[in-house]
């Protein structure tokens, strides 16, 4: 496998990241799929569902799906995880997953705990630090299938929890690679930023939907902030959602990596300062890629007929590989 300077080396001579008209700015590259509503033709290559039972005593199980490439080429596995809000079937997962079946890979698309399942099919629900279930999901994962490696791509949140776990399994990461996108690394300041009156709309909407998950009475939620602090901390095990943020936020702990890894950024990501990883400790296994634009899970670039996020995980993998 490639060193990570050849890597850097490939990422440095990446075209630049240049919009598509007319979406221009940060807030236009981000709601763009929302407005467009791609429908990538992932329904070319069969899938096959698996699922992965977790060990807590919940009786939760996780869903996925595989598709294997019409040729296979001996490349390594790449799964992919979803952000808050997603799904295995959101857009960007499956834009992402047939480019890179048309490059031979295969690709597992997972939905994390409770995502894309009806209310109650499972007891407890996925967030940021939950990087047990990806170490489950992984170490469960057969040996045929994972016999040419493991690569893991994680957006936003889900890119969060892939950072999480790579630093907490630091040499013993039981994968070659990882690619995050639009990750949320410090989950402090994305909520402080989704709360500011610049993105209330935004921050609307996502309260909005998360709350539409919760069948139970509920008190007066008037913030992600709120939410974390009645849902997510009491339920697993967080004195509030300070805790929370503090234990599950990947990127204190982003030196233990010990595996390469590209973390592609937007610096006009409205949701995520990019001020959060420009602050990070240094380690050479991480390489930055932060654009001045491409939004959040954008990056809809003019010329491509890809995102450009997906060219840059292409030309990743291709060194690699």
């Amino acid at each position: 496998m490639a060193g990570t300077a050849t890597l850097r080396s490939v990422i440095d001579r990446l075209p630049p990241f240049r919009p598509r008209l007319p979406w221009l700015g940060g807030d236009l590259q981000t709601i763009r799929n929302a407005l467009v509503k791609p429908r990538p033709p992932i329904e070319n290559w069969p899938a096959e569902p698996l699922s992965f039972d977790m060990a807590d005593g919940t009786g939760d199980r996780l869903h996925g799906l595989l598709h294997r490439p019409k040729e296979d080429h001996g490349r390594p596995l790449v799964l992919l995880i979803h952000g808050l809000g997603g799904t295995r079937d959101s857009a960007y997962i499956r834009t992402t997953a047939v480019h890179l079946l048309r490059a031979f890979y295969p690709v597992l698309r997972l939905n994390l705990r409770g995502a894309g399942e009806r209310p109650g099919a499972t007891r407890q629900f996925y967030h940021a630090g939950r990087s047990q279930d990806l170490k489950q999901v992984i170490g469960s994962l057969d040996g045929a299938l994972a016999a040419h490696g493991v690569v893991l791509v994680g957006f936003s949140l889900g890119g969060n929890l892939v950072l999480k776990y790579l630093a907490e399994s630091g040499a013993l990461a039981p994968v070659m690679a990882a690619v995050t996108i639009s990750a949320s690394i410090d989950l402090d300041a994305a909520q402080r930023r989704l709360a500011t009156p610049r993105n209330r709309i935004y921050h609307r909407e996502i309260l909005k939907w998360l709350l539409s998950e919760r069948k139970e009475v509920q008190p007066p939620i008037r913030s992600l902030l709120d939410y974390d602090n009645h849902f997510v901390a009491p339920v697993n095990g967080f004195k509030d959602a300070r805790d929370y943020y503090r234990h599950s936020s990947a990127a204190p702990v982003l030196g233990a990596i010990r595996r390469p890894v590209l973390m592609i950024h937007a610096a006009d990501d409205p949701w995520i300062p990019a001020a959060s990883y420009r602050a990070l400790d240094p380690n050479p296994n991480l390489i930055s890629l932060i654009p001045p634009s491409g939004g959040h899970v954008g990056f809809h670039a003019k010329g491509l007929d890809m995102p450009w996020h997906d060219l840059a995980l292409l030309r990743f993998l291709g060194a690699m590989v």
